[in-house]
């Protein structure tokens, strides 16, 4: 009788961040291991998929927060608590989540061997102690840095509801209207949807240039057209004032209120200041400082790699193109594919006793300018192939009703519970 084959030891794969490019990666790694479909990437209509070759895994993402924070959501976030409750999902709560191949530790990667393969891991809560984790695969997803308000910077779901709770109550009761400063696409957004949520409530966007979304390789015409949307939802728009300073003083009836003032001389009263002119740093401090560059963005090549058996996807990556959730998950799905394909080439050359062969990897081309903006009512969208589009329809294609959370969490399958393997 011949004998029983030894079990294929997991291959660990350590996941820093569970944002889109995290949770992407994690999900479409599982389906290729299980000989499923990715759904990053399902077969084409009419074409039978052919499942490739399967591998046991043991994924761990490690994320500061306790949950998937929808973060292109955050301006409908803050003006309505309904949707900050909706947006933020614990990891525990999300039915994609509930394998044996995934865990999800609440805390923090300090720092990262690549030629050892260990990661320091500090934890959140009461132990705090450091361990260290094993891996075999590595995937940086822990995207950019950005202050409040911007991105919450709350780490557990009931805090953070706190946080936007009174950000949103702070709003509304602001007798002489709220002021934001940016214009650039979390600016307007922020604008366009407090006032749309609350239409009686005053809404002005001071912006420092004579464009909106200044900041980004766009068109005039992405721009002018954001500009026409933000004042069709009765947004008082202010370009070219660059704000100066803002002090509390008192209001005729005795009420406390903000002075804005402007480096040409003007100035306005508000009852709330946000400002929304953060640029973002990388998280990628826990990195080796030779695969940054000068910003800190990880330098990876096509393949997405900057390692041997490490890869960055997401915002932290260097790359071409305007910073998205789609980009960061797509970046997701072909990062793991090359790990499924190292996996499988190495898998192939340990039982055949055969030279390893070429992976076949997907690699990123140059991603040109492209974005979807809501504002109010209406969006506007740009991408080369076809330009610029606005309006309700636009909204509906590219947001939904909740700022494209829907979308988000029915393109990676987050609802849905994980499927077995295919034996």
């Amino acid at each position: 009788m011949g004998s029983i084959p030894e079990p294929q030891p997991a291959l660990r794969v350590i996941i820093v961040g569970g944002s889109y490019g995290g949770l992407s990666a994690a999900l479409n790694l599982q389906d290729l291991c299980h000989g499923l479909p990715p759904r990053d990437s399902p077969p084409a209509v009419g074409t039978e998929f052919v499942p490739g070759p399967q591998f046991p895994i043991d994924i761990t993402i490690v994320d500061e927060r306790d949950g998937f924070y929808h973060l292109i959501g955050s301006p409908l976030a803050l003006a309505s608590e309904t949707f900050a409750q909706k947006f933020w999902i614990k990891y525990s709560d999300m039915p994609a989540l509930q394998s044996p191949d995934i865990h999800v530790l609440q805390g923090s990667v300090t720092s990262v061997d690549p030629a050892r393969k260990i990661a320091i891991y500090t934890p959140h809560g009461n132990n705090t102690v450091p361990a260290e984790l094993a891996y075999d695969y590595f995937i940086a997803a822990a995207g950019l840095r950005r202050p409040w308000p911007v991105v919450p910077q709350s780490l557990r779901k009931k805090e953070f509801l706190l946080k936007t709770g009174e950000h949103t109550r702070s709003s509304t009761a602001a007798k002489h209207g709220v002021v934001i400063v940016g214009g650039g696409a979390v600016g307007v957004e922020m604008a366009a949807e407090l006032k749309h949520t609350h239409p009686s409530l005053p809404v002005t966007l001071v912006h420092s240039h004579s464009k909106l979304l200044s900041s980004e390789p766009l068109p005039d015409e992405v721009k002018d057209t954001a500009l026409e949307l933000l004042r069709e939802t009765d947004v008082t728009v202010l370009m070219n004032h660059r704000l100066e300073r803002s002090e509390e003083e008192v209001d005729g009836e005795g009420g406390k209120c903000v002075r804005v003032w402007f480096a040409n001389g003007e100035s306005l009263r508000a009852g709330r200041v946000d400002l929304a002119v953060s640029r973002g740093r990388p998280a990628t401090g826990f990195l080796p400082a030779e695969v940054l560059d000068g910003e800190g963005y990880v330098k990876i090549k096509a393949d997405l790699s900057f390692a041997p058996d490490h890869f960055a996807v997401g915002d932290l990556a260097k790359w071409s193109g305007i910073k998205r959730c789609g980009a960061a998950m797509h970046m997701g799905y072909y990062a793991v594919h090359n790990i499924h394909q190292l996996m499988a080439v190495r898998e192939r050359a340990a039982t055949a006793g055969k030279e390893e062969k070429e992976p076949k990897f997907l690699e990123l081309g140059e991603i040109p300018p492209m974005i979807g903006l809501a504002v109010g009512k209406k969006a506007v969208a740009y991408w080369p192939e076809r330009g610029v589009s606005s309006g309700e329809e636009v909204l509906s294609a590219f947001f939904g009703e909740d700022l494209g959370f829907s979308i988000c969490w029915n393109h990676m399958r987050l609802g849905t519970a994980p499927e077995g393997k295919v034996e």
